[in-house]
């Protein structure tokens, strides 16, 4: 029973600091869509923050399972996984609207200057994303259809922060313009034959 309630929260937790953030998600809130006691919230966690790094954890390992669905196909080349991932993305944040967008870039942004519990725990799982698209860059560049002008490491960086970047242009155009810019301008420039 109290892994279940542990489990509740977090994803109550999880869909409220995705539509409201954190400051704006109150422990309240929380336990009211998990509905569960109170008290039971600060049994599982010390504070909202160490809750809030936690949540994060949830939300990118949620994530990581997309990930290794598309970058790890091995019946795609590396650039058409990429592809792949792009465009699921594109279409489930059409379907959205172009609202919410990344829970990990909005907490970013609200919280990274006042907040080091929860900024250090975005830090290592946008690490971990990084590696992912690092290992598919390596895989690219191996096979000799991702050029190596860059190493695997910071093409995978460059990948990760122009897709965010897009995230946040994304949510503040309501359009699904600075996605297909990202996109298209990603894969040209991670192939071998792209515009350099």
């Amino acid at each position: 029973m109290g892994r279940e309630t542990r489990e509740r929260l977090l994803a109550a937790g999880m869909s409220q600091f995705h539509s409201g953030g954190f400051n704006g998600t109150g422990v309240d809130q929380i336990v009211k869509e998990a509905e569960v006691p109170k008290g039971s919230f600060y049994n599982f966690f010390d504070s909202k923050s160490a809750f809030a790094a936690e949540v994060i954890d949830l939300y990118f390992q949620r994530h990581k399972l997309k990930l290794e669905q598309f970058l790890g196909d091995p019946d795609l080349s590396p650039l058409a996984r990429f592809r792949a991932y792009f465009e699921e993305r594109i279409q489930f944040f059409t379907g959205l609207e172009f609202q919410r967008g990344c829970m990990m870039g909005n907490l970013s942004v609200e919280t990274s200057d006042q907040n080091e519990e929860i900024r250090s725990r975005l830090e290592a799982n946008f690490h971990a994303w990084t590696a992912i698209f690092a290992d598919t860059v390596r895989e690219g560049q191996e096979r000799g259809e991702i050029h190596k002008l860059y190493s695997a490491e910071e093409m995978g960086q460059f990948v990760l922060n122009s897709w965010e970047g897009a995230i946040l242009r994304m949510k503040a155009e309501k359009s699904v313009r600075p996605l297909r810019n990202a996109a298209t301008m990603l894969l040209d420039l991670l192939s071998v034959g792209g515009a350099r």
